[in-house]
């Protein structure tokens, strides 16, 4: 191999490692009932802001 062929085969491989590192894709699964749980916190806690209330402390929950 003389020095262009081995600079191309050097640089397609260098460009399928970067185009296999693009598409890796990580998937994050969260239970849904603590998600569900959390999201009505959340809606509570803005509708109560709305209403001039404060933001009630919260308390972390034991299992």
């Amino acid at each position: 191999m003389n020095g262009k062929s081995m600079r191309r085969a050097a640089f397609v491989l260098l460009s399928a490692c970067f185009i296999g590192a693009g598409c890796v894709t990580i998937n994050i699964y969260f239970p849904a009932a603590a998600a569900e749980k959390a999201a009505d916190r959340i809606i509570d806690e803005v509708w109560q802001l709305k209403g001039g209330a404060t933001v009630p402390a919260v308390k972390p929950e034991t299992k």
